[in-house]
């Protein structure tokens, strides 16, 4: 077993490299210069992790708001400028140098490595590497460094993905886990053996394939029983260019723990306990265009501190119970979106999905599926609607559409996610 840090020696280094970023921010940065003075904040007096807890949280809203603020270096050092999704409002630039590239590279070189990867193996690459998309330059960048092979066949077209399967015999693919079901189903229906073909693993992106107990959820069942393959979770966003991922022993994402510091915090911006689902609130370390301190994800996860099977010491990270903004209190019942698309992911009835929430008359809240089912026969009809029933014990208005309608709906203006979630609560 590899020798890794300490938990001693990890929190020695996240508190050396907090008092660099510390010092940085507070000569570079224009809004936490400001930020420092207008809360009296000295940024000297802040040694420990705990002392975190001084400064306020940075909110989405900060960084949408005041973006160029965030800027730490001069134009002319920024070589890419990447983009959030827009998930839950309006995409937020973050702007990289040649250093942040590297780290960038170095991040998804290790969570590759802990997810098994070696430079034997060849990667297929079933998403963008356009639009500002920060995750996709970051698999690309960090294969390189491991040394492995890479196939860059993008997003969709599950035809040509088998065909380049059966070509390049790619050992691992890369890829959304709602697209690895399409991919089966494709591939039952033109006679091709999934288990037959040379994809070992996947490095799943974007949706949860476990529940909290870090169980296959059934988006990872229906995987697993048509495909033997391993699967590794990951957690990761724009704004913290940093990775969580699974190990081999598919227990919770791992932390870089020289690269970001994590807090789970509840509604008042104090850490939760241990085993309880908190905010995911990051701070960067090493990055060199646009540092964040204690910004908070939106993200809802369990951490876990204790040693992994794998000999790692460091943080480990639940799936996404949800996003904060996307609790739904609907009828008396309170759920979490990802919840919500598990019991759709769960009926083969159904081929896609889209969630819309909005405010009834009478301020609450009212939830409309648009779903793609198998076919238009009334009896497909019922069972759907008596499924969601039983499931959630509480009826929401159903629209069918035709796939068409669907791709419209998932992907406007050519977003390079897929839409699941439409909130139009205030709208």
């Amino acid at each position: 077993m590899a020798a890794y840090p300490t938990a001693s020696q990890i929190r020695s280094t996240q508190e050396q490299k907090l008092q660099e970023l510390l010092q940085y921010v507070g000569q570079q940065s224009p809004y936490y210069k400001r930020l420092f003075k207008e809360k009296g904040i000295d940024p000297s007096a802040i040694r420990t992790l705990e002392d975190l807890t001084t400064i306020p949280p940075t909110q989405k809203e900060h960084l949408q708001q005041q973006n160029e603020d965030f800027l730490c270096v001069a134009p002319d050092k920024v070589i890419e400028y990447t983009a959030t999704s827009g998930t839950l409002g309006s995409p937020v630039t973050i702007a990289l140098t040649e250093r942040d590239l590297q780290r960038l590279a170095s991040n998804e070189h290790e969570s590759f490595r802990c997810a098994g990867g070696s430079a034997e193996d060849i990667y297929q690459l079933m998403l963008t590497l356009d639009r500002q998309f920060m995750a996709g330059m970051a698999y690309y960048s960090g294969i390189r460094k491991l040394g492995a092979g890479i196939i860059r066949v993008g997003p969709g077209v599950p035809s040509l993905q088998w065909e380049t399967i059966a070509r390049l015999k790619p050992t691992a693919i890369v890829a959304v886990p709602s697209f690895i079901v399409k991919l089966i189903q494709y591939a039952r229906e033109h006679g091709i053996d999934p288990n037959a073909s040379s994809v070992r693993k996947a490095i799943c992106i974007g949706e949860n394939i476990r529940n909290t107990d870090f169980s296959l959820n059934v988006l990872g069942k229906r995987i697993t029983d048509d495909w033997n393959l391993h699967l590794y979770s990951t957690y990761a966003s724009t704004e913290m260019q940093t990775a969580f991922t699974e190990c081999n022993e598919g227990q919770g994402g791992h932390l870089q723990p020289e690269l970001v510091i994590a807090e789970l915090l509840d509604d008042d911006d104090s850490p939760v306990a241990d085993g309880t689902p908190g905010e995911i609130t990051i701070t960067t370390l090493g990055v060199e265009g646009m540092p964040l301190i204690r910004y908070k994800t939106g993200d809802m996860c369990i951490a876990f501190r204790g040693p992994c099977a794998c000999g790692r010491h460091s943080l480990r990270l639940s799936p996404v119970i949800g996003r904060k903004k996307q609790m739904i209190k609907f009828k008396g019942t309170t759920l979490f979106a990802p919840a919500l698309f598990e019991i759709l992911h769960s009926m083969d009835l159904i081929r896609e999905y889209v969630a819309e929430v909005s405010t009834n008359e009478i301020g609450t809240d009212e939830v409309l599926l648009y779903l793609v089912p198998v076919n238009d026969a009334p009896e497909t009809d019922h069972k759907i609607r008596a499924y969601l029933q039983a499931r959630l014990r509480v009826t929401p208005q159903v629209k069918y559409l035709l796939p068409a309608e669907m791709q419209q709906l998932q992907f406007p203006d050519g977003g390079r996610k897929p839409v699941r979630f439409i909130d139009k609560r205030g709208a």
